[in-house]
């Protein structure tokens, strides 16, 4: 089968063969290298054998016509009264030789073309495998210049004077408005920690700890959405997209039964995006925990895609994260502050 990739062994055995079936098993042979190439990809093999197919299918209708004008070709025929097919065995037909219809209409649509414009079609087919290849080239290196520059970011940021994060997660106390304090305090989010007024988050220094070109990612419920967005760009950070946790638990809420939150992204500066073909979907569904907990498969998804740059959580319960600094009235010992 690999020789049947080379363009002039391929050239030749089809020029050798002088019945249908011969054709049409180098044609089945390219067919099973192109699945082949496509699964090992291998896109200079896919475009040979691609093509090798086509120049195959093609001679399969050189030779259909020649054998219909000399031994002839038998039509599918219909039993006769006494029960016996009208047609000649002597006859071959095309399912005799494992030609469908499929292969059959794609043959005649080859056959009619002059050699110029069947020499178009192949030089169209091989062109779109080298942009594919070309496009993965280039997304290769893209990677690898992402890659690159989140290295030399952490590197720089890390040897600041005073240290500042090119990564920020934070998941700010929102105080939430109820209408009354006496009678709608059961659920509130102070019953489990100190919650702050959005103009007190909005006046924190985030910016002093804040690398020239960092990104945050700041969580916020469906109800400070607004307020979120306010927040980040007292911060110094501008909005740019978001990810939604899907829960598997339904909250409580005035428009509508919450299941979700949202972590927005802001950036600073000009940090490097997630390297291409990396991201992850927006919606990720993930069991809720404790009250206000968030699933540590987010700062999973943050570390892949910033693996050097330095990074820090505000509002972390419990201990940092390998790796990271903390920040919070609810962190155990052990963190940044």
């Amino acid at each position: 089968m690999s020789a049947l990739v080379k363009y002039d062994a391929a050239c030749k055995a089809l020029a050798a063969a002088k019945r249908v079936d011969e054709a049409k098993a180098i044609r089945d042979k390219a067919v099973a290298m192109v699945a082949y190439a496509r699964q090992a990809k291998n896109r200079e093999l896919e475009a040979d054998a691609i093509e090798i197919r086509l120049r195959a299918t093609r001679r399969v209708d050189e030779l259909r016509q020649a054998q219909a004008k000399t031994v002839g070709l038998a039509r599918p025929g219909r039993p006769s009264k006494n029960g016996l097919k009208k047609n000649p065995i002597s006859k071959p037909t095309l399912a005799s030789q494992g030609i469908d219809k499929n292969l059959a209409d794609e043959g005649r649509k080859l056959g009619v073309l002059t050699d110029k414009q069947f020499e178009t079609v192949i030089a169209t087919a091989r062109d779109s495998i080298n942009r594919a290849v070309r496009a993965a080239v280039s997304m290769t290196d893209k990677k690898a210049a992402r890659a690159e520059r989140e290295k030399a970011l952490g590197t720089k940021q890390l040897a600041l004077p005073d240290k500042q994060y090119g990564v920020i997660v934070a998941d700010p106390e929102w105080k939430d408005t109820v209408w009354s304090e006496e009678t709608g305090m059961d659920r509130h989010a102070s019953n489990h920690y100190s919650t702050s007024d959005a103009a007190l988050i909005a006046l924190r220094d985030v910016a002093s700890i804040s690398a020239k070109d960092c990104v945050l990612w700041m969580w916020t419920t469906n109800q400070h959405l607004r307020i979120a967005l306010g927040v980040m760009e007292a911060w110094g950070f501008e909005y740019k997209s978001n990810y939604c946790w899907g829960k598997d638990h339904i909250s409580t809420g005035r428009w509508n039964r919450s299941k979700h939150e949202l972590l927005l992204i802001g950036t600073r500066g000009a940090p490097p995006c997630p390297a291409p073909g990396t991201q992850r979907e927006s919606l990720v569904m993930a069991p809720k925990g404790e009250h206000s907990a968030k699933p540590e498969c987010f700062l999973e998804m943050i570390e892949g895609y910033y693996p050097t740059m330095p990074k820090i959580e505000l509002n972390r319960r419990g201990p940092p994260r390998p790796g990271w600094d903390a920040w919070g009235n609810e962190v155990n010992s052990g963190a940044a502050v």
